[in-house]
């Protein structure tokens, strides 16, 4: 029997070569998910173990707090409690070597043609202080070209930023900390190994004093790293450091604890994301499994002559299985020793691939673990011989005089009178679900679990009634085919419904990825069309001007804008946390006169001009919460964010209500009531109204009104709905592009299933040419049997995503009040002409193979 799954093998190589590409592409995602997840956490640990090279104690400030500078102004700088005078303290202590104090910032800078570089991702725009050792350079950060700074009005840059902004030493470098914008000159370029930096973040380094000049106070830090002589005990001096801090200051960790802390992080992050993937390698490789048992029932059903003699010259039902099953086992080997070669390109183009939408992978050498590959191996194996189970199940029950009769039996009545009820309760349960989740608010785990099983038994039931579904869809089909295309498209449609169970199952693999694709893009659809319509409710500014950091709009800025010409009018916006009646809300401080120019509130009670000092408006859901109403009053606690006892006690009078819009917070105030009280005591933001004609140029003017700062944002309406809908267009890219796996193998099952038909049909090919259909009639004929099984399935999947993400769309509205579901008819369409392709495509190759039959011989084809 082995002999004889060998020989099978080797006879079809070109009817299992499709097959054998759907394991290699679902083994290639599996390995290359789990090489890539090595080969990340590798990097991570690298860069950590790096970082934290020769640090025995790392000592770290706790969070800075602002106080007044020594003039007394508002604007000051953070203050923290590790500074130079703790540094020489711990120097000095027994088995240290030598100490090295860190200034932490961040700087956005400005590239040569005057744009921002990773503005929007400004988190990642790293600064920090450049320490020269003896030789005159830092070792923590090699010099490329030119010296370290040494003076305030010098920076160096990482070589990779100076390229991507256009700098050259010499030039002088526009940037910006936390707001205006500053020059300096360039000096030098580094080269430097942080993750965030070689994700596509970037690095500018100041000497020490301009550094605490930028960030913090003169002699302050925010990290002193301690080098220790060899033989030191870590954690002894860890408690030494330790006693030199004042409490609740600073914190020291000894650097194998920092280690072990980063390392359960770094696998803690990289293990969400190879969930994920895995999530869709197994979409990709669920997928497969229709295509491997339809190739072996296909191959069983041509077989019958072969497997009849086998059973009458003696072999067994158990050597029949066992036949297949090797042969399936073989097919899944040599496929998956491929697919893990093609999972190694994978994993080398995922790391950029994933950056170009935010993700911060730092750059490291591929790594691939022992298990790795057996692993893989083992995935496709095991999904081959399972999914040819049951065809080789069918092929030892077949009886030899039966199977000598006949090649192609249609499955029994009774078999498909099972099937249909089991997907009739699949599929059942799966909406009642589904309709019991539409009635859910809020993503809590439970509402997720619940949505997951719901869909899961959905997508089931329709994969089970599937082959019921295609008689009726099918017939609809071939109702169009027939009168367009005459005995070509009647042949097409009497094909695709001769072995349901056959087309169903090469239908539902096109189905199952359509319906994910639908289901994604319907509620990422909806979700876009909910958030353009918050971003935007209520206001009528042209312009919303703030700065891409935490730092706010002074007095003096908004003077600056309202002078602008062209500008009409500018409402400044600041925001403070107000505590009333056991309830917790945002107020929002602003010019209400100002305000009514640039944003309209639709009030239920009262107006925008009844607002005044001490006398504000509420929303009508933080009224109906807190059971307020016109006239009462409240006794407000405003400020204090997480810590109640630096709230301020004040009486406020509720003078009118209004719909909530995401403009407006919980309640609306005068900025002199709210500004003294917010977390920065500067304006979030400035809504600008241009004067009628004047708004297209006004966004360059208004730039340059607060020096072009590269933390300046000025972003009209389109650019607030096109900001707010980038992170779901990044995600769905990025699904799309995963999700694609799992198409490419419907597609190539589509090619299979008619390629095996035609080799099935041999001789009724032959009878056709025969009685006068010639060789173009033969392609047409399968082209369009090839389109009935893939807009079939199209059909399906479209319709079954859209069911599912209506009855989850629910779970978003308490993020998204203004979710409905909006289909995107012309995605939709793009779908449904993808299948049509798909269908065109897939048909290229059987369709010629059909065509170039000798007619003779295949009228003699047994």
């Amino acid at each position: 029997m082995l002999r004889t799954a060998l020989r099978n093998v080797l006879a079809h190589k070109a009817r299992l070569i499709m097959t054998a590409l759907a394991v290699l592409l679902g083994v290639a995602f599996v390995s290359g998910t789990l090489i890539f997840a090595d080969t990340t956490a590798n990097a991570f640990r690298n860069a950590s173990a790096q970082s934290l090279k020769g640090v025995a104690v790392s000592v770290r400030a706790d969070q800075a707090t602002t106080a007044p500078d020594m003039a007394g102004g508002a604007d000051s700088k953070p203050t923290t409690a590790v500074d130079t005078a703790l540094a020489r303290k711990i120097r000095h202590l027994p088995g240290v070597t030598s100490v090295r104090p860190t200034v932490h910032g961040q700087a956005t800078l400005a590239g040569k043609d005057g744009r921002p570089v990773n503005a929007d991702t400004n988190g990642q725009n790293l600064a920090t202080n450049y320490q020269p050792g003896p030789d005159g350079e830092d070792s923590h950060f090699p010099l490329k070209e030119g010296r370290g700074p040494a003076a305030e009005g010098e920076l160096a840059l990482d070589a990779k930023t100076a390229a991507k902004a256009g700098y050259r030493i010499g030039d002088t470098v526009r940037f910006a900390t936390d707001g205006p914008a500053l020059t300096k000159k360039l000096v030098g370029t580094v080269s430097t190994d942080d993750p965030q930096v070689t994700a596509g973040g970037t690095l500018t380094l100041f000497d020490t004093r301009t550094a605490q000049k930028l960030f913090h106070r003169p002699g302050q830090f925010d990290e002193i790293a301690v080098a220790a002589a060899p033989g030191t005990d870590e954690y002894a001096l860890t408690e030494q450091v330790q006693a030199l801090l004042p409490k609740g200051g600073a914190s020291a960790t000894s650097g194998a604890q920092l280690a072990a802390e980063q390392s359960a992080q770094i696998a803690k992050n990289t293990g969400y994301l190879t969930k994920t993937l895995l999530v869709f390698a197994g979409v990709a490789l669920f997928v497969g499994v229709f295509l491997i048992a339809n190739t072996f029932t296909m191959l069983i059903a041509q077989r019958s002559r072969e497997i009849a003699l086998l059973r009458a010259v003696g072999a067994s039902r158990r050597q029949v299985v066992r036949s297949v099953l090797i042969e399936a086992g073989l097919l899944g080997l040599v496929a998956s020793v491929g697919g893990f070669a093609l999972g190694l390109g994978i994993a080398t183009a995922m790391r950029p691939l994933l950056n170009t939408t935010g993700a911060t992978l730092p750059d490291g050498p591929l790594v691939i673990t022992p298990a790795a590959p057996p692993a893989s191996l083992a995935v496709g194996v095991v999904i081959t011989v399972l999914a040819a189970w049951l065809p080789s199940r069918k092929a030892a029950k077949i009886a030899p005089v039966a199977a000598l009769s006949s090649i192609d039996q249609a499955p029994p009545a009774r078999a498909l009178r099972v099937r249909n009820l089991l997907g009739t309760l699949l599929a059942g349960a799966g909406v009642l679900v589904m309709l019991y989740v539409s009635t859910l608010k809020g993503t809590k785990e439970s509402n997720l679990l619940a949505a997951m099983l719901g869909g899961v038994l959905t997508l089931g039931g329709v994969i089970v009634l599937a082959p019921l579904l295609s008689r009726p869809l099918i017939a609809l089909a071939g109702k169009v085919t027939t009168r367009f295309f005459g005995v070509s498209g009647k042949l097409a449609k009497e094909n695709a419904l001769r072995n349901p169970r056959r087309t169903a199952a090469t239908a539902s693999a096109l189905m199952i990825g359509l319906a994910l694709i639908t289901g994604l893009t319907v509620g990422a659809h909806s979700a876009q069309q909910a958030m353009a319509t918050e971003a935007t409710q209520g206001l009528t500014a042209d312009y919303k001007v703030n700065y891409n950091t935490a730092r706010g709009l002074d007095p003096d800025d908004v003077g600056k804008i309202a002078r602008v010409p062209g500008v009409a009018a500018a409402a400044p916006v600041t925001t403070a946390q107000l505590g009333t009646h056991g309830e917790s809300a945002v107020i929002t401080g602003t010019d209400p006169e100002a305000y009514g120019k640039v944003a309209r509130l639709d009030f239920r009670a009262g107006s925008l001009h009844d607002i005044g000092p001490g006398r504000i408006a509420v929303s009508d859901q933080f009224a109906g919460r807190a059971g307020l109403h016109v006239g009462a009053t409240l006794d407000a606690e405003l400020g204090g964010g997480m810590d109640d006892s630096k709230a301020a006690k004040r009486k406020l009078t509720v003078v009118g209500i209004y719909a909530k819009t995401r403009t407006v917070d919980d309640a609306l105030g005068t900025r002199a009531d709210v500004l003294p009280y917010s977390m920065t005591k500067q304006f979030d933001n400035l809504l600008v109204k241009a004067e009628p004609g004047k708004a297209a140029g006004l966004e360059r003017t208004i730039r340059a009104a607060l020096d072009d700062s590269p933390l300046l944002k000025v972003r009209s309406q389109e650019q607030l709905v096109k900001d707010n809908n980038e992170s779901v267009t990044t995600v769905l890219s990025m699904m799309y592009g995963l999700l694609g796996m799992a198409v490419v193998i419907a597609i190539l099952g589509v090619v299979n299933t008619l390629a095996m038909s035609v080799f099935e049909r041999t001789r009724e090919i032959g009878m056709l040419r025969a009685i006068g259909l010639d060789r173009s009639g033969i392609r047409q004929m399968i082209r369009l049997e090839s389109v009935v099984i893939s807009v079939f399935g199209a059909v399906l999947g479209i319709g079954t995503g859209i069911f599912l993400a209506w009855a989850a769309g629910g779970l978003t509205t308490t993020s998204m009040h203004a979710y409905e579901t909006v289909l995107p008819w012309g995605r939709l369409g793009t779908f449904l002409a993808l299948a049509l392709m798909i269908g065109v495509l897939a048909a290229i190759w059987p369709a010629r193979r059909a065509a170039r039959l000798n007619m003779l011989r295949s009228i003699q084809a047994s």
